[in-house]
């Protein structure tokens, strides 16, 4: 029997840190000789970090790339390796080094190059042409990148049907968003069954400014079949013998391939032989693990947690201070932050006004308590009587209105900073996609910060979210916190829904325009009062200006505010205009909405 052992190293690789990359890759190396590993895979670019976006504009940068790579060809002596790199030729190229027993025997270049919601690979790169194949202890192997095995009639088919390739390598950094990695594993069974091939796909892991990869390496047999798969979210070596004679098996059954064979003309092949490792087959037989995928709710927490980590480790801070409200997203930011870095690395900030009430008081006290977290406690009441009599005089014949309830929001956001200033703290902001939206928040007031965690959490999600994390252990979140109606609490007796439709009408309008971009009509076909659905577009569409000037946050749904979503600030369309000129008088029909449901207008 024909068996080969491959090994997925699902590691954890940080954009342009060269020689720690470096590191990572020769410490899973050394594993995979351990347990007499033939092929080991490593994710795509895993010598830079994904993605390097501009940093590939830089020639040194591409040099020191080539340079990392040589180090790494060295140290795999005795094996074969796959490791992603940005390959230098008459331009570059987002590649595949193929090294086996210490030297670069052939490179593949991705073929097709995503260029869409965070992806921007065709202003960087070249594609590439040729889908080679190679032959490994008498196993014929096939190398592609990520986006390639989408394609059914891509690299995979060319190299199973035109090369005979028995396994394919599908190198990924592939960024998680909710429900991704069941998507993607659905697709693979597919290109396997349709090709007769086995696939093995391992993919980065680790956060990465917005974007979180949540690994979930995994193999698919020729059947379609899942054999193996890496717990998501961390780093692991996936190591699986693979039973290649199965594959012939299954081809003898396929009268399809005779056909296609015959029908499609496919470029020549190249084809590369590279021998045999030196383990002869001389190997205890291993089971390899097929770890449970997790639950979505559960999924979605680790992917928030793993971002946070991240963002903070790799940019060199050590702990989070978050503004403790007593509404539910400081908490559940609060949190997911203490899961993330640890209670000692997290201190919370109340900041009370003559409005906050008692209960938010004894909530905050309650959560502080059973996160296990320093607890400091500013009253803004003295500024707050400064910036007011420091204004009067300019203020005298106007009525007081959002101008004073956005002071007290930008008072705590200037205690924040000061915060981080002086002792090196990440602020981490606690605004929702929902609040994101709308412009429901104030600039350089409780938008001022470093990171925002539930950035691309929907309100209704954050309450689920949070509910779920109580189930741990015991509750840490106070039961309170969900029943009371969510309050900014900057003037008296203020509710959101002051302001803005209850969540449960809110959040599935925004669902259907910001990332289904449905149109007005469309919305109001679903069952929604036609005002509101204008508000809320209105909202929408003229709050872009306060999104660009947020903090970065973890991209958790298909479509999040920021690299997916790319609007002009500047812009005058409007859904329920359609077919009509815009005027300047519907530009103020336009604010008058927005002064009507926003929580900060300038």
């Amino acid at each position: 029997m024909r068996t080969l052992r491959l090994a997925l190293a699902q590691i954890n690789s940080t954009v342009g840190d060269l020689s720690g990359n470096v590191q990572k890759i020769s410490d899973a190396v050394e594993k995979a000789k351990e347990n007499k590993v033939d092929l080991i895979a490593f994710p795509e670019l895993a010598i830079t970090g994904y993605p390097p976006e501009d940093l590939l504009l830089k020639p040194q940068f591409i040099e020191d790339n080539l340079h990392a790579l040589e180090q790494v060809a060295k140290r795999c002596t005795g094996l074969t390796a796959v490791v992603g790199f940005v390959d230098r030729q008459e331009d570059i190229y987002n590649a595949a080094a193929v090294i086996h027993d210490g030297a670069v025997r052939f490179v593949y270049h991705k073929c097709y190059l995503p260029n869409y919601g965070v992806f921007d690979e065709n202003r960087y790169f070249q594609a590439g042409k040729e889908a080679p194949v190679f032959t490994l202890n008498e196993v014929t192997l096939g190398v592609n990148i990520c986006e390639d095995i989408w394609y059914p009639e891509g690299p995979t088919y060319a190299q199973s049907l035109g090369g005979g390739a028995e396994v394919i390598v599908n190198i990924n950094a592939s960024p998680y968003h909710a429900g991704k990695g069941l998507f993607r594993e659905e697709m693979i069974a597919t290109r396997a069954r349709d090709n007769a091939v086995i696939i093995a796909c391992v993919n980065l892991v680790g956060g990465q400014d917005e974007l979180v990869f949540d690994g979930g390496s995994f193999v698919s047999n020729e059947r379609g079949e899942l054999i193996a798969r890496a717990k998501p979210f961390r780093e692991s070596l996936l190591i699986v013998d693979l039973s290649v004679d199965a594959v012939f098996r299954a081809r003898l059954h396929d009268p399809r391939r005779r056909k296609e064979r015959l029908e499609q003309a496919f470029p020549e092949v190249q084809r590369v032989l590279l021998g045999s490792t030196k383990w002869g087959g001389k190997r205890k037989p291993l089971s390899p693990p097929l770890e449970d995928r997790l639950p979505r709710l559960e999924e979605m927490y680790s992917a928030l947690a793993l971002g946070l980590s991240d963002y903070v480790h790799k940019n060199g801070f050590k702990k989070g201070v978050i503004g403790l409200s007593g509404g539910i997203d400081s908490a559940l930011t609060a949190a997911i932050a203490v899961d993330a870095l640890g209670r000692e690395n997290v201190i919370g900030v109340f900041m009370p006004s003559r409005y906050t009430s008692d209960e938010s008081g004894e909530d905050v006290e309650i959560l502080a308590r059973n996160l296990g977290i320093r607890l400091i406690r500013l009253s803004i009441e003295s500024p707050f009587k400064s910036y007011l009599s420091l204004l009067s005089q300019e203020f005298k014949d106007f009525p007081a209105d959002i101008t004073e309830e956005n002071l007290q929001s930008r008072i705590r956001g200037n205690l924040m900073m000061a915060l981080s200033n002086k002792f090196g703290w990440l602020v981490l902001t606690t605004g929702n996609k929902s609040e994101m939206s709308v412009g429901y928040a104030t600039l350089y007031g409780d938008m001022a910060g470093g990171f925002g965690v539930i950035k691309d959490v929907w309100k209704t999600l954050v309450y689920e979210l949070a509910l779920e994390r109580n189930k741990r252990d015991k509750p840490i979140i106070p039961e309170r916190v969900f029943s009371r109606p969510p309050t900014a609490e900057l003037r008296p007796n203020q509710t959101d829904q002051d302001s803005l439709p209850p969540y449960d009408i809110l959040d599935p309008i925004l669902k259907a325009y910001v990332e289904e971009d449905k149109s007005y009509d469309e919305i109001v076909a679903m069952g929604f009062d036609p005002t509101v659905v204008a508000k809320v577009i209105a909202l929408v569409d003229l709050s872009e200006f306060k999104r660009r000037q947020a903090p970065p946050g973890i991209k958790l749904t298909p479509r999040a505010l920021g690299k997916d979503r790319r609007m002009p600030i500047t812009n005058r369309y409007r859904s329920f205009d359609q077919g009509k000129k815009t005027t300047g008088s519907e530009v103020k029909r336009d604010k008058k909405i927005i002064e009507k449901g926003g929580k900060e207008k300038t």
